[in-house]
């Protein structure tokens, strides 16, 4: 049986920040690898095989940014790469530049999103997005932040209004990062849902499921796109008791 879930998270979920919760952070710690990186991986690629349509779009004005993002990310993860790449669960992935969410999608455990500056805000251009958190891709696609963020009920427009300063702001070489923390009751990766069937976010004693996701703003300095990352870690009750109650 393939391996979905981590056994820890590499950062304390019990000491949220207020909204946006942002933190400095550098490209040597851009990109984790994780215990279940061989299974997340496979539940990748059957994503990308069986619901394209819902985990991934792309602009044809972001398509410069993907190619960015992919040769940036193959400069980290796998440097000596040429036209493929062994992963460390021994699959070999093609290096298909036509295609480039699609290899960044086969390559590492976090998703992307693609944010350019059109006009006075930030519009998301291009996605690869396996895991959704209870949103929708197909709704948010070609959106600018703001509407991003809707139905959140704690993303007012004073937050708006920061979120799109910090995000003017970012700079190339100088990464930021955040996290989030909820119950679900299955551990399922692929939690779509509309804006308009909004989550009840019920306490911990009812669910049996932590899912935390690890994000991360990064400008690419020769598009100037910003890229969202997100490495979701998915834990069961008893790893988290045993995490906030160690031996």
């Amino acid at each position: 049986m393939r391996q979905i879930l981590q056994n820890t998270i590499p950062y304390d979920v019990g000491n949220p920040r207020a909204l946006p919760g942002i933190q400095p952070t550098t490209l040597e710690d851009w990109l984790h690898q994780d215990e279940a990186f061989s299974g997340q991986m496979q539940r990748r690629e059957e994503l990308l095989r069986d619901h394209r349509d819902d985990v991934l779009a792309l602009d044809p004005q972001a398509e410069p940014a993907a190619q960015e993002l992919l040769d940036m990310v193959l400069a980290r993860v796998y440097p000596s790469a040429a036209e493929a790449v062994v992963r460390p669960d021994g699959a070999t992935v093609l290096i298909d530049s036509s295609q480039p969410l699609d290899t960044l999608c086969k390559l590492v455990q976090e998703d992307f999103c693609i944010l350019q500056k059109l006009g006075e805000e930030h519009v998301l251009t291009g996605a690869i997005l396996c895991f959704p958190a209870s949103w929708r891709l197909s709704e948010k696609f070609m959106r600018p932040l703001v509407d991003i963020h809707v139905p959140v009920q704690s993303y007012d427009a004073n937050i708006a209004k920061r979120v799109q300063r910090l995000f003017d702001g970012i700079q190339p070489g100088r990464p930021l990062w955040r996290f989030n923390a909820l119950w679900y009751e299955d551990s399922e990766l692929f939690q779509p849902r509309s804006a308009h069937a909004r989550r009840e976010i019920p306490d911990r004693r009812e669910n049996s499921f932590l899912r935390s996701e690890r994000q991360t703003l990064l400008r690419l300095p020769e598009t100037n796109a910003v890229v969202f990352s997100i490495h979701t870690y998915v834990l069961a009750a008893h790893a988290v008791a045993e995490m906030e109650n160690p031996a």
